[in-house]
């Protein structure tokens, strides 16, 4: 039986249960879901490349199926080299709303073209879950609003301690 490899990248400044969700959701399709750290040199981020490693780990971790199923390693470089690199079969993208589709059926069909042999497999995002995002905890968080049914423990205490919040236990 082959190994089927999936690919879910992003940068996770800082990781949602939106996130764990299209993880958890990926390891029911696939045999091992690659978690990819990537870093855009257009962005800016919050947490460095290293803290957001340590919390998806710490967030994954919490999940017995993860442990077995799910590996993060940096990206550096395009997605599809990196598929092609680990012998990924397919490429999971989350997709919240129609803003999303745009980008990632973009993104998506130049994959393709790169590399017909690896497919690109959009999950929807629950209802509960599609209003969240990294930017928009980021932003609660920094105003010391409450961000715990948003994100894992370990990214709630993460944003505390960047934000220098005054509800810290």
């Amino acid at each position: 039986m082959r190994d089927r490899k999936a690919i879910y990248a992003g940068s996770f400044d800082p990781v949602t249960y939106g996130h764990l969700d299209i993880i958890k959701r990926g390891t029911d399709l696939f045999d091992q879901v690659i978690i990819g750290m990537g870093t855009n040199p257009a962005k800016r981020y919050l947490f460095s490349l290293k803290e957001r490693q340590e919390m998806m780990t710490t967030a994954v971790s919490l999940h017995d199926i993860f442990i077995t199923k799910v590996k993060i390693e940096p990206v550096s470089g395009l997605l599809i080299d990196f598929a092609k690199e680990k012998g990924a079969r397919a490429l999971i993208r989350g997709l919240r709303a129609v803003t999303d589709f745009e980008n990632e059926f973009a993104m998506g069909l130049t994959n393709m073209d790169m590399s017909p042999n690896i497919e690109t497999v959009f999950l929807l995002t629950k209802p509960v879950y599609q209003f969240i995002s990294s930017s928009m905890v980021k932003e609660i968080a920094m105003f010391d609003g409450d961000v715990s049914k948003y994100v894992p423990p370990v990214v709630n205490e993460a944003l505390k301690e960047k934000f220098g919040s005054k509800n810290k236990k």
